[in-house]
């Protein structure tokens, strides 16, 4: 099989699977939104700075400097619309897991996550359609796809809108409630949809084995440059250490579990666009944890030295 097969290739993924993937994502999201306190957010909002950056540094620099990428890497149709779908998407929730192990500022983290959810709603579907369309190679999928967006828009807002205002409310009304829930279903939905995205490529396992080197570059060069976006724009605006790695794993982790939804319910699976999503969200784990270790392993470094 060639590399252009992916354009045309489909990942099997049957409805009940994805339905369970609709109720997983739904609960990652409420489970991230229970942690946030009415308070913490009026914290955030009074000096906005380093919110305002990461909201710059998600929804505009990283499919800017996806679209770059993607002239440069010239990669098939396929993986370059999974490449500005990942883009698109807002941070994924283990980013707040992340930041904490980073010694980051979590309480931004977990704002940026928030902010970047409802703003999601629009800004991923725009973002998606704004840049596959001006890369020419992606166009005749686009077309013959013919994406609803205004049922992109919708799908998102059930998926993450609702569950967000839920966990709100329900952190206002019954805060030690929420923060046991929120422990409980962020580690069980997590698993669950790591499993998911496993049995995907189980069942489409000669697609993963025939594929996975060509994909397995593009990913590393994109989710290393993702987080060098995030990292380079704190640095330019002068944030301080823990609002740079919180903005940093903000932009290098991105909810790639949204961005694998809407693959198979508006590209029915499309195999470059699948491929490239489902292995992002393995790896994003992987460099995540590595960035989280090397930034713990200099802050320990220098404590020897003094």
């Amino acid at each position: 099989m060639t590399k252009n097969a992916l354009d045309t290739v489909q990942i099997n993924f049957d409805a009940s699977s994805l339905w369970l993937m609709n109720i997983i994502l739904g609960l990652v999201m409420f489970g991230v939104a229970l942690e946030i306190a009415v308070p913490d957010l009026k914290k955030i909002w009074k000096s906005p700075k380093p919110l305002l950056v990461g909201v710059l540094s998600q929804f505009l620099l990283l499919p800017l400097v996806t679209f770059i990428l993607v002239y440069i890497l010239k990669p098939i149709p396929s993986i370059a619309l999974g490449m500005f779908m990942v883009a698109a998407c807002p941070g994924g929730n283990i980013s707040n897991f992340i930041s904490y192990l980073a010694k980051a500022n979590t309480a931004l983290s977990i704002s940026l996550t928030a902010v970047a959810t409802l703003m999601a709603i629009v800004m991923t579907p725009l973002n998606f359609h704004f840049w596959s369309m001006l890369y020419p190679p992606s166009i005749p999928l686009i077309r013959e796809i013919s994406i609803n967006s205004l049922e992109m828009v919708e799908l998102v807002s059930l998926i993450l809108g609702l569950p967000l205002i839920a966990g709100l409310y329900v952190h206002h009304v019954a805060p030690t409630l929420a923060m046991k829930l929120s422990r409980i279903l962020k580690t069980v939905s997590l698993f669950f949809f790591i499993s998911l995205v496993f049995i995907a490529l189980y069942k489409n396992l000669d697609i993963f084995k025939n594929y996975i080197l060509y994909v397995f570059w593009i990913v590393l060069i994109h989710n290393f440059l993702a987080f060098a976006t995030g990292f380079s724009v704190s640095k330019v605006f002068g944030l301080s250490k823990a609002d740079t790695r919180a903005i940093t794993i903000e932009t290098g982790i991105q909810n790639s579990g949204l961005g694998l939804l809407l693959i198979f319910t508006f590209f029915k699976g499309l195999g470059g666009m699948a491929l490239l999503a489902a292995f992002w969200g393995i790896w994003h784990m992987v460099s995540g944890l590595l960035l989280a270790t090397f930034w713990n392993f200099s802050n320990l470094e220098k404590r020897l030295k003094i």
